[in-house]
């Protein structure tokens, strides 16, 4: 069960985005296993993909093809990553990209292709392809949830987040959608996410308030260390809903798009974490006192990847000398441990890099035992700070990896 709150919002529907969902028997029985958004004519469209050097078929399409233009249409199939696919990878990925062009009238290139599932079978392209057209005939503006249920693998529960803003008095919204439980430690994004709103925003600042979002959202998450071959983040901004384009950072409007993003993905992100295969609890490891945002994000890391960290969490277990031995692993150049501060929500468990004086077993287990942990450190170095934020690591969580091919 996922930890803590993680109710679907209102998903306001946005202006020149439409969501058609079907069930194609990728590898599910009975359930939206295909999912097609279709962008008005006009909207601009940004991605960020994995850095997996052994990226899947699709990244390596989606990737070329926005290079060449803004695309109408994304096709996505859960089930099936379609990586580790070789040529027949690409060939599929290209046929299911060249039919829905071909249903849809529009050019092979404006489409994106999008997979999650699992590594290295083939995909079972006639089946993707059969799909296509009742996905097609589903196409609605208010089918955010569909669409979240249908690009799930191991989640379980769909992930959205939306929002409604104001820019010169025409009300503008925001809604997004993403999946991912297990293989997070991404290097650009999530497994899978999708964002747009009916703002008008220009081409290049898409992509400019895409990479920022991300950096303080889905590249500040973890569940367990590993960057899939998958991870794809798109941000369209269809301008459906009126108004002058912002063109320009400078320009007031600008700061307001960003903020709304930036919490929108932030959402999407720890709603990954808290819906992490097996997770028990949420974990918030915040790092200040660095000498640069680097050493906070690698401290942080260190402690968020230590399976001792994680599994003392799971067992409630305040076992702090896993913190401190992570926090020394992390590869700090001149690290003075004397300086260092932790504690676990306000419990203070190490000061001045020994025992806090008034620290108490019972009050470390008390906030051990809670859902929802903060571990916070002062390396007393600087004044940079970051956030990174994780789970614990439970038995359930070897059960679903050990069984998820069966």
């Amino acid at each position: 069960m996922a930890v803590g709150d993680v109710t679907m919002p209102q998903m306001h529907a946005v202006k020149g985005v439409k969501i058609g969902s079907a069930e194609a028997y990728v590898r599910y029985q009975n359930r939206r296993d295909l999912v097609i958004f279709e962008f008005s004519e006009g909207t601009h469209v940004a991605g960020v993909f994995t850095q997996n050097a052994f990226c899947a078929a699709p990244v390596h399409i989606s990737k070329a093809h926005l290079e060449v233009t803004n695309p109408r249409y994304l096709v996505i199939n859960t089930g099936n990553a379609n990586a580790g696919t070789g040529k027949m990878g690409m060939i599929n990925a290209q046929a299911a990209c060249a039919k829905l062009a071909e249903l849809a009238s529009v050019q092979e290139v404006e489409v994106l292709p999008f997979s999650t599932g699992v590594i290295g079978e083939q995909l079972p392209i006639d089946r993707l392809v059969t799909g296509l057209q009742p996905a097609l005939d589903s196409l609605k503006a208010e089918a955010w949830l569909d669409a979240a249920t249908g690009i799930m693998t191991t989640d379980t529960t769909p992930k959205g987040a939306s929002e409604q803003f104001e820019l010169d008095g025409v009300t503008y919204s925001m809604t997004g959608i993403s999946k991912g439980a297990g293989m997070i430690r991404p290097n650009m994004a999530t497994m899978l996410s999708y964002v747009a709103t009916d703002a008008p925003i220009s081409r290049d600042l898409v992509q400019q308030l895409l990479n920022n979002a991300v950096n303080v959202s889905f590249n500040r998450i973890t569940v367990d260390g590993d960057t899939s071959t998958n991870d794809s983040c798109i941000f369209a901004a269809t301008g459906q809903a009126g108004g002058s384009e912002i063109t320009s950072q400078t320009d007031a409007r600008y700061a307001v798009v960003e903020d709304v993003l930036t919490r929108v993905m932030k959402r999407l992100a720890q709603l990954i974490i808290r819906d992490g295969e097996g997770a028990t609890k949420f974990i918030t490891i915040a790092v200040e006192g660095g000498g640069n945002t680097q050493e906070c994000c690698d401290v942080a890391y260190s402690i968020a990847h230590s399976p001792l960290v994680k599994t003392a969490i799971f067992a409630s277990d305040p076992n702090w000398g896993r913190i401190l031995a992570a926090i020394g692993y992390a590869g700090v150049p001149n690290l003075d441990v004397e300086h260092i501060q932790v504690w676990l929500g306000d419990v203070q468990i190490c000061k001045d890099g020994g025992a806090a004086t008034d620290y108490t077993e019972e009050a470390g287990a008390r906030e051990m035992s809670k859902s929802e942990i903060t571990i916070r450190v002062d390396l007393g170095r600087g004044h940079a700070q970051d956030t990174v934020y994780t789970c614990d690591l439970s038995y359930d969580y070897v059960k679903i990896n050990a069984d998820y091919r069966s």
